[in-house]
């Protein structure tokens, strides 16, 4: 949907997308196509611009006012993309745990579902996602594990996070959303 066939409601949301601070964090990404599609999420939800609204702020929230880490957020967006093998998603994401300070090597390791070996941490916050996208729950060990390393609040920003990218991964599955033209695709059927 290019910005000049939106009605007042959508081109509000797409101002609000491209007017905050997703697009000026200068994740390394770009976002939008070069007639002003969006690419992402983000266009799918321009056909329900109220329910697009809600989720886009939710976004924000979990991205950029979490009391999680960069590292430990990006962990477990990729392990969740992982899970839901999301082209976009994990595309857009290793890029942005990049620029986070994580190592290519940490990247690979969660990609293979693995816990990055020289950042346990890491492995917790994997161990958990992970367990939670299998199963729905997670079980006292696993919780109590990631309790110590981030406390009340980060568990409760871990597991909205978590179910947040699960519905965003869902979108662009269905969706069909894949990586820009030029990009490898990193999940091969």
């Amino acid at each position: 949907m290019t910005p000049d066939k939106l009605s007042p409601a959508q081109a509000s949301l797409y101002e609000a997308i491209t007017g905050g601070v997703r697009f000026k964090s200068g994740p390394g990404i770009d976002m939008m196509e070069a007639d002003g599609t969006l690419r992402g999420p983000f266009n799918a939800w321009l056909h329900t611009p109220e329910t697009g609204e809600a989720a886009q702020a939710l976004g924000v929230k979990l991205r950029f006012e979490s009391s999680l880490s960069g590292a430990v957020r990006e962990t477990a967006i990729l392990t969740v993309a992982r899970h839901w093998r999301s082209q976009y998603e994990w595309w857009a994401h290793e890029q942005i745990a990049l620029k986070e300070g994580m190592t290519p090597d940490d990247i690979a390791a969660i990609k293979r579902g693995a816990a990055p070996k020289d950042n346990p941490d890491l492995g917790v916050i994997l161990g958990f996602v992970a367990e939670l996208m299998q199963t729905g729950d997670v079980s006292d060990e696993t919780y109590a594990e990631a309790l110590a390393l981030i406390g009340d609040r980060g568990m409760a920003d871990l597991v909205t996070l978590a179910g947040y990218y699960a519905m965003i991964s869902a979108n662009l599955n269905v969706f069909r959303v894949s990586v820009p033209d030029g990009e490898e695709e990193p999940f091969k059927d």
